[in-house]
């Protein structure tokens, strides 16, 4: 089924039950008023928002209304946690091959990881508000998982079985604020902004056989300014999947429902597939002829972020979003 939220005034804004096409909905209040309320009895409420999808492509269901990602939040507007791995080791590889630095082998071996903010995610046509283009801003063509409880010490064989939902991410990065901050030796902090998600999150059956082995096979596309940038196959070059990520999370701790684990910057060893970052593009530029060239996202840019199935029909409508600049006084 295809879940998303929407803007009502409140935080955690209305659960709407999304039809398989993207053009009707119904709201879902009947039987849960949000998406985390959804997650926190998911057995009990999931059949229920299942027989409502059906109803609703059968066009049975009660209030059924024209569909508008414009009215989304991100399907979970404020998450009990955001884990952000790096599952494409070529887009890692790349980064240090740009800056000769070496590249460790427990890295094809162990996930890189991050806690990103879960406490204000953007939607998906909402403005990315950013205070200064020197910062370096690039979008971050990704896809995420939400999840049910999972137990600390889960093996990654298991893993899987606590997936619920899937969604596409913008995870934001200002690119020359990072080095400053991992030369403190901390980790991302003011460099990583708010993220933005999919207008809906869909159950793994709705991507049919291209969810398999964790993974879905499917290409990531990425329009910037109205041209197709990247569409690398979010399955190829994966070298961690989903269950892997999640076992990596909770090796130490409990990953409760709701939590958010998101693959990192999808990117494939064929550069010919483009690129869903602009640091990938400058990376590969500064390997072949020693400097980057593209410069990186200004004000008035656009960045779509989208995923087709075979039939070429959107799955999770896309991430349609400008960059501006923050007017708010300081």
């Amino acid at each position: 089924m295809k879940l998303a939220t929407l803007k009502d005034g409140t935080r955690d804004g209305q659960l709407v039950v999304v039809a398989r096409d993207l053009k009707t909905a119904v709201v879902a209040d009947g039987i849960a008023p949000t998406l985390q309320r959804a997650l926190d009895d998911w057995q009990f409420i999931a059949p229920q928002l299942d027989k409502l999808y059906e109803e609703l492509n059968a066009g049975r269901a009660l209030r059924i209304f024209d569909f508008d990602p414009k009215r989304c939040m991100a399907p979970l507007p404020r998450a009990f946690q955001w884990a952000d791995g790096s599952a494409y080791v070529n887009h890692v590889e790349l980064v240090r091959k740009a800056r000769n630095a070496e590249m460790p082998a427990s890295f094809w071996t162990d996930p890189l990881m991050y806690q990103g903010g879960a406490d204000d995610f953007i939607g998906p046509t909402d403005d990315i508000v950013l205070g200064s283009e020197e910062w370096g801003i690039d979008f971050e063509g990704e896809v995420a998982v939400i999840t049910d409880d999972v137990t600390m010490g889960v093996a990654a064989d298991d893993a899987g079985t606590h997936i619920r939902l899937l969604m596409l991410v913008n995870d934001v990065s200002l690119r020359n604020l990072i080095p400053g901050e991992l030369a403190k030796g901390f980790g991302f902090f003011q460099s990583k902004p708010a993220s933005s998600f999919s207008p809906v999150a869909v159950t793994p059956d709705e991507l049919g056989d291209a969810w398999q082995d964790g993974k879905v096979h499917l290409p990531l596309r990425a329009t910037w300014n109205g041209a197709l940038v990247g569409q690398p196959n979010a399955g190829v070059d994966m070298v961690f999947n989903f269950p892997q990520l999640i076992a990596h999370l909770t090796k130490t701790r409990n990953a409760r429902a709701g939590s958010i684990v998101g693959s990192g910057t999808v990117s494939n060893k064929d550069s010919k597939k483009g690129y869903t970052c602009i640091a990938e593009k400058r990376c590969l530029e500064t390997i072949a002829d020693g400097e980057p060239k593209t410069p990186f996202m200004k004000f008035g840019d656009t960045i779509r972020i989208e995923m087709l199935d075979a039939n070429g029909k959107s799955i999770f409508g896309a991430i349609n979003q400008q960059v501006v600049q923050n007017q708010r006084k300081k």
